[in-house]
């Protein structure tokens, strides 16, 4: 074999060897090494790095979320009856600090120990002390949150640094004969639902026709009140009214009586002044004057006056009513 043949083998070899010395690891994954099968305690971040070649291996490890899926799991009921889940999905990461004792403990497959066959367990665990009825219908809300709380303690005891952030649980899958029913009960319980919910519709329909209708008797008990003050206030404007009215003409007529009284009174003051001995005495004689016959004589003519009953004139009487007469006249 020649130099050349010589140095070229070695130079391939020692390509070959720095190729398998370099590696790299990943964003969001810690590396460890095994050499000889046996777990080194080195661990390496992101990037390039070497490694003894041909001797020592690696293996990345996620140390971010991932989203572990368990699918097909089997499931008996307290009552007896199997029932399939098609897939759980657990959402989970691993602290870094913690990535040498899991691998070290459990293998860089820590997921299959410690996540779905401890799926399988809790899931199991949870059926076998409920119903069909518990686990399909009534309790499959609760059914994430206990396996996340479950496993999450699990975890904390056995593999401290595995975080479980969420678990999804799909609908299992029961028999078919079983799942007509509920379908047949979910169909009854819809009609329920719709008729219940027609109820409701009707009676918020009449309450809201009520409501409407005392809305507008109160609204025309409210009209027909201010009509009725309306009124009211009239009547008491026209009644005052009449007051005002009637006080005045009262007024009015006080004023024209005391007028008339005092004119009467200051009438009668004036006659009593006039009637003095002097004025009758000419009134008398103007009385006298006007008339177109005057009877001289001791006697006035029996056609006249007649006489007493003692037979004798009365003419000094007479005289006497003819000047009471003519004063009457004047």
């Amino acid at each position: 074999m020649s130099a050349g043949a010589v140095f070229s083998a070695i130079l391939a070899i020692g390509i070959t060897a720095l190729f398998s010395a370099v590696h790299k690891i990943e964003e969001g994954h810690i590396g460890v090494y095994y050499r000889g099968g046996a777990l080194l305690t080195t661990t390496s971040s992101p990037g390039f790095h070497l490694m003894l070649p041909f001797i020592t291996s690696f293996k990345p490890v996620q140390i971010t979320l991932q989203t572990d899926e368990v699918k097909n799991v089997p499931c008996g009921t307290s009552g007896g009856v199997m029932i399939y889940f098609d897939r759980i999905e657990v959402v989970n990461f691993l602290v870094a600090s913690a990535v040498y004792d899991i691998v070290k403990n459990f293998t860089a497959d820590y997921d299959k120990a410690l996540i779905f066959n401890k799926v399988h367990h809790e899931l199991n665990q949870f059926c076998s002390v409920h119903t069909l009825q518990e686990v399909y219908i009534g309790l499959f809300d609760q059914i994430d949150e206990n396996l996340k709380m479950t496993l999450q303690e699990e975890l904390t005891n056995m593999a401290p640094g595995i975080i479980i952030q969420a678990v999804r649980v799909t609908k299992p899958n029961i028999p078919e004969s079983i799942r007509r029913n509920y379908e047949l009960m979910e169909s009854e319980k819809t009609k329920l639902l719709i008729a219940a919910q027609t109820q409701k519709v009707v009676e918020k329909e009449a309450e809201t026709e009520r409501i409407k209708a005392v809305i507008e008797a109160e609204k025309l008990a409210q009209v027909a009140q201010i009509k009725y003050g309306q009124k009211v206030m009239e009547k008491e404007t026209e009644k005052k009214i009449s007051e005002i009215e009637d006080a005045a003409f009262l007024a009015r007529q006080k004023a024209k009586a005391d007028a008339e009284f005092y004119s009467s009174q200051r009438a009668a003051e004036a006659n009593k002044l006039k009637l003095t001995p002097e004025y009758l005495q000419l009134m008398k004689f103007k009385a006298i004057a006007t008339n177109s016959k005057i009877y001289f004589g001791s006697e006035i003519p029996h056609m006249f006056v007649d006489s007493g009953p003692s037979g004798t004139p009365m003419s000094s009487k007479a005289m006497d009513m003819l000047s009471e007469g003519v004063l009457d006249f004047e």
